[in-house]
């Protein structure tokens, strides 16, 4: 069993949806440019693969320009050797996907990988598949550009499947390169005017094509140099040689490995001449298909090289021997042209059946598949549709709206008729468009607390928005003050899923002391009261402000305080006088006694002990701790 490989440049994405759609379930393989999940399509619920490009190419804008126009072309082409392209997608976030028929054969790469090498018969059923596909491809205008073993995908009925038909073109024009030498993987199938700047044309991948070949049946592909540019410099001027173990398709695919694209085949003659070659080969064994286990949801592994699987051009006896396993009987060995010939006259004869049959039908063209997309785009994609055909259509496209919950507004749910429909000239196209999820009511948050509020938006099938602190006078603390929704105060209804923005109550809010100092009692009182604030006051004495007036406040102007609580008034009650005692006529010890008790500081002059005077004299007011002068005399 093989291990999943990983790359640097992409996360673990499993589990991560895509478009709203693709729930990745298992890588299945990564390379330098992309990784491939097994996927389910969870509004259709089927498996996918989906493959996911580097995140890098999301920045480059050239690439996705033509990653756009080349996945819508590409889901156009339908073969049944040409990987079926579903859906595709770009934006929102997301690297640039592609969305593809889901095929559990794995890849010629993987097959060659295991140690597996094509017989000539094997080898020819692979080459003939693989050029029809590009028979039909360059018919429709496509140019493969990097015919591959990685890019041959085989089902579980061994049929071959040509894949990646568009992204080579996309990923050459993206600013994007991949490490080391970008160019490695493709340059060992690539035709010498790739590298060149001439213009390249389908013959380009019958060159590719003809490499592979010989890769399937020898191990290895020839004229390979050690770098990209020294490969496409050996093959430039000379024709590659073909081993003589390619047999009867020697000579084939030594007209594809020609220098000049003028002298290769086309695709057309391809098909033509491995049909030729046929005839001298012997009738295929089963293909030995190198397969994925896709039963068990949580890997995508290959599965055991002994594994049953469908042959290819062979019939399966299903009777079970002793051991209870279906036995793969082959015909009798036998040359097989005769065979295929009459398979080639059957279809013809369908062929021609069918002609005649459309000869008699009116025009039609295959409805794109425009799900996930906007409507221009969409519109943009059908008009490119509607004309891409031999002969142009036209349609009614019309519009229907309708509420989608995993659908934003303005992109496309759905066509009718489906994408990949034929639908005929003249027909009614209708894109079903997304309004966006279904309208809920919004309830009401009055009188609740945060949680509370929280759990009735849920319950509504909304969402939380951001939820605002505000100061407010009349509704508690803790409790929600108001609500909106894509700034619209309370409304009635709002789509499923909207964010709800809600407010709430941090209580009153706190009120900054006024500067009062200066002011009178009375009105600093008011201005503390019209803030909400209690009042109170004491008084003091002051030498510097006037009797009545206000001091100052507690707490002092600048703080803040709560509604409702209490600043006190510091008032002036003027300067604080003392009346000088009168101490004439008494000793002058007890007239320093009672002065000084009288809270002034007191000096003398003269002799005795015998007061005569002071200064102030005796009933003056004055400033308490002044100094008052003793007069004395013997």
């Amino acid at each position: 069993m093989a291990t999943t490989r990983t790359s640097s440049g992409f996360a673990d994405q499993v589990g991560r949806v895509l478009g709203d759609r693709y729930r990745l379930v298992a890588p299945i393989g990564t390379g330098a440019s992309a990784q491939v999940h097994l996927a389910d399509d969870v509004r259709l619920g089927r498996r996918v693969a989906v493959k996911v490009l580097h995140p890098a190419l999301a920045a480059d804008e050239t690439f996705l320009r033509r990653f756009r126009a080349e996945a819508r072309a590409a889901a156009s082409l339908s073969h049944p050797n040409i990987m079926a392209v579903y859906d595709w997608g770009d934006g929102d976030g997301d690297a640039p996907y592609l969305v593809l028929e889901l095929l559990s054969g794995g890849s010629l790469r993987s097959m060659l990988d295991t140690g597996h090498q094509l017989s000539l018969s094997q080898a020819l059923i692979v080459g003939l598949e693989a050029a029809r596909a590009l028979e039909a491809a360059h018919r429709s205008g496509f140019v493969h550009r990097d015919i591959k073993p990685a890019n041959l995908l085989f089902g579980e009925d061994g049929r071959l499947r040509v894949a990646d038909f568009g992204l080579a073109r996309a990923l050459s024009e993206a600013a994007w390169t991949e490490p080391g030498d970008g160019l490695v993987g493709t340059a060992r199938y690539a035709a010498p005017e790739q590298a060149s700047g001439a213009r390249v044309d389908g013959k380009a991948d019958v060159y590719a094509l003809a490499l592979v070949l010989i890769e399937a049946v020898t191990g290895s592909v020839p004229s390979v140099a050690d770098s990209a540019l020294a490969t496409i410099r050996l093959r430039a001027d000379e024709p590659i040689p073909v081993p003589d173990s390619l047999g009867a398709i020697k000579p084939v695919l030594e007209r594809c490995l020609q220098p000049d694209p003028t002298a290769r085949p086309d695709a057309t003659e391809l098909v033509q001449s491995l049909l030729a070659a046929a005839r001298e080969l012997d009738r295929p064994s089963p293909l030995p298909l190198v397969g994925l286990d896709l039963h068990d949801d949580d890997a995508a592994s290959p599965v055991d090289d002994d594994a049953t699987v469908l042959p290819t051009r062979a019939t399966v006896d299903m009777t079970m021997h002793a051991g209870g396993a279906p036995v793969v009987v082959e015909p009798p060995r036998r040359r097989w042209w005769r065979w295929l010939l009459a398979l080639l006259v059957l279809a013809a004869i369908g062929v021609g059946a069918t002609l005649l049959w459309t000869a008699s039908q009116p025009p039609s063209a295959v409805v794109p598949n425009v799900a996930g997309q906007l409507v221009s785009e969409a519109e943009a994609a059908i008009e490119a549709a509607r004309v891409a055909g031999d002969e142009p259509v036209e349609w009614d496209v019309r519009t229907k709206d309708e509420f989608s919950d995993g659908v934003d507004a303005g992109v496309v749910i759905r066509t009718e008729p489906a994408g990949g429909t034929d639908l005929d000239d003249d027909s009614v196209l209708t894109l079903i468009v997304s309004k966006g999820p279904e309208p809920v009511p919004v309830p009401s948050l009055v009188d609740i607390d945060e949680a509370t509020a929280r759990a009735r938006i849920e319950e509504a099938e909304l969402t939380v928005g951001t939820v605002t602190p505000e100061f407010s006078e009349t509704i508690a603390a803790g409790l929600v003050t108001g609500w909106s929704v894509d700034g619209v105060e309370k409304p009635p209804e709002t789509p499923k899923g909207s964010p709800v923005d809600f407010r709430v109550s941090q209580g009153p809010e706190p009120r900054t002391v006024p500067e009062l100092a200066g002011a009178p009692r009375e009105d600093a009182a008011a201005e503390l009261e019209e803030l909400g604030l209690a009042v109170d006051s004491r008084e003091e004495f002051s030498d510097d402000v006037e009797a009545g007036l206000v001091i100052g406040t507690d707490p002092p102007a600048g703080e803040q305080v709560g509604r409702g609580e209490t600043v006190t008034l510091i008032v002036s009650k003027g300067p604080d006088l003392v009346k000088v005692p009168d101490v004439i006529g008494k000793s002058f010890s007890d007239a320093y006694d009672i002065l000084v008790a009288a809270g002034f500081e007191v000096k003398d002059r003269g002799e005795g002990n015998r007061v005569v005077g002071t200064d102030p004299e005796p009933g003056t007011m004055a400033k308490r701790g002044s100094t008052v002068t003793i007069e004395r005399r013997r």
